[in-house]
């Protein structure tokens, strides 16, 4: 079965975006791991507000949402769109069971981009296998939480870390499904 992997830019006081949704605190100055990553990948699950924030990011940066991103297939979920760019799939009713079907498919990992409501329903559900989280050497004191509060503990394992000259540190972990 497929993995679903949580990938994201958080701060160190857990924020993955600024109180304006601003996310120039992140480092792109270096590949930080992606290009392995999206060697691990051939899909991605992304949530309506996060995928119009790709498009408009995408619109101005001729076409690309992550420098270097490989073409995935996109899985859009949402209740509210009524359609998608070609190529990309909406989800819009029964997502848990329908991402479900998806992680059954043969294929590479699929990365959860987002949002925060998709992941919060996502590790509920126990869909979630893996977290990458790189975390940046910044403390915002407000903006939007990585994790919502949760209603039981999730013990997690690492897998790999590694820390970058600029104080980034990358971390890896397995969820751990009892």
């Amino acid at each position: 079965m497929r993995k679903l992997i949580l990938g994201l830019a958080v701060t160190l006081d857990g924020y993955i975006e600024g109180p304006k949704g601003e996310y120039d605190w992140c480092f792109t100055d270096q590949d930080y791991g992606l290009n392995d990553f999206f060697a691990r990948i051939d899909a991605i699950f992304i949530g309506r507000k996060s995928y119009e924030i790709a498009q408009q990011h995408a619109d101005s940066n001729n076409g690309e949402v992550v420098p270097g991103m490989p073409a995935l297939t996109e899985y859009v979920f949402s209740k509210t769109l009524k359609s998608v760019k070609e190529g990309a799939k909406l989800i819009s009713d029964n997502s848990i069971a329908e991402a479900r079907k998806i992680k059954e498919q043969p294929g590479k990992d699929i990365w959860l981009f987002g949002g925060a409501s998709l992941t919060d329903a996502f590790m509920k559900e126990g869909l979630v296998d893996e977290l990458w989280m790189s975390v940046h050497p910044i403390l915002l004191g407000d903006g939007k939480l990585l994790f919502n509060k949760q209603d039981h503990r999730t013990k997690l394992t690492l897998l790999e870390s590694k820390t970058y000259e600029t104080g980034l540190i990358s971390l890896r972990y397995s969820i751990d499904k009892d």
